[in-house]
């Protein structure tokens, strides 16, 4: 056999490799242009199942819609226990306002002690937390942005039990325990879970326990503040990373069935496109000064004034929203702001 005829058996050899590595080729992107098909399905159905849109197109404190995309906006993050309700009613055990700007892609994060007292609309003087079991998402946003005095434009309410099953659906979280201590488990059996101080892996279990204990942390509701941003932060460390792809139809089914919002399929899209190089290290906390103390027999976290006047401040100017008054910035100076809202500036 010649040269030339020795090429061309190879040749042909070749051939069939090459068909088969293109045929997997093509048959590995169907498989995945399904799976993406199959998960935006889902990520809608999800989407649809959770929407309420509160009957509202827009918060009291704005004079326009804002656009999600496009404008700053605020979302009040709620923690809700109904499990003693049977699934309905029940209180909100947490409360975090999150704010969020395009132009740096950044987050800022306050938690809401659930004790503070302040004024619920039409109910006078409470515990903060009680405004949602008296008038349920919506006076909980009312009282909200009355103490804050900033618009709540989007809301995001998640029972117990969808809290546990995101995080163990991404794996758990890694979280810096600052001290030891124990905190019984939210379950019936109200196991008692114990705590280390250092790095520890936890389940969901674990992490909402670890968020909600607040009788042994030294700082009271300030450390259980800290625990619970420390929480958020490492959720979305998780939801953010590679891994969660092939994860997303478990999240968003978990999603369909234990969290309530107001943002629209479409504003969920326009935000992961918007903020899809978003990371935990644009996120910064906010910490709201305060102090507990018993008024006739009960028990009452007591935000001070001028803590509440700087957290006010720092989130309008996140916001693009002025405001009168003097607040320090970073660098000690002090800024001047004019009490227009956005349009009429």
């Amino acid at each position: 056999m010649n040269r030339k005829d020795m090429k061309k058996v190879k040749k042909k050899k070749k051939h069939p490799i090459l068909r088969r590595i293109l045929g997997l080729f093509l048959l590995l992107l169907v498989g995945v242009g399904l799976y993406l098909g199959y998960v935006f399905y889902q990520t809608m159905d999800a989407a649809n199942d959770s929407y309420d849109d509160l009957g509202r197109d827009k918060s009291k404190l704005r004079d326009y819609a804002v656009n999600i995309s496009n404008d700053p906006v605020s979302i009040l993050l709620l923690g809700v226990e109904d499990y003693s309700s049977g699934g309905k009613g029940g209180r909100s055990d947490t409360l975090m306002v999150a704010t969020f700007n395009p132009e740096d892609q950044s987050m800022k994060l306050l938690s809401i002690p659930r004790d503070t007292r302040v004024e619920i609309p039409n109910e006078g003087l409470d515990k903060i937390n009680h405004s949602f079991s008296k008038g349920g998402k919506e006076l909980t946003i009312e009282t909200v942005e009355d103490f804050l005095e900033i618009p709540i434009d989007y809301y995001a309410t998640v029972n117990f039990d969808g809290f546990k099953n995101i995080v163990d659906i991404v794996g758990g979280i890694n979280v810096d325990v600052p001290f030891d201590f124990t905190q019984n488990s939210d379950d019936r059996k109200a196991e008692v879970l114990e705590f280390y101080e250092g790095p520890m892996e936890l389940d969901g279990r674990y992490a909402l326990a670890y968020a909600r204990m607040r009788l042994q942390d030294p700082n009271n509701d300030i450390g259980r503040n800290e625990r619970q941003q420390q929480v958020v932060k490492a959720v979305i460390k998780e939801v953010a990373s590679a891994g969660t792809l092939f994860k997303v139809d478990q999240l968003t089914d978990e999603v369909g069935k234990n969290v309530e919002t107001n943002m629209k399929v479409s504003e969920l899209l326009g935000f992961y496109q918007k903020y899809s190089n978003f990371n935990t290290s644009s996120i910064e906390t906010i910490k709201l000064e305060g102090v507990g103390e018993y008024i006739d027999g009960v028990a009452y976290w007591l935000p001070e004034e001028e803590s509440v006047i700087e957290t006010q401040n720092i989130l309008k100017s996140h916001l693009g929203i002025q405001t009168s008054g003097l607040s320090s910035d970073d660098t000690g100076t002090t800024d001047e702001f004019d009490s227009t809202s956005p349009s009429e500036q």
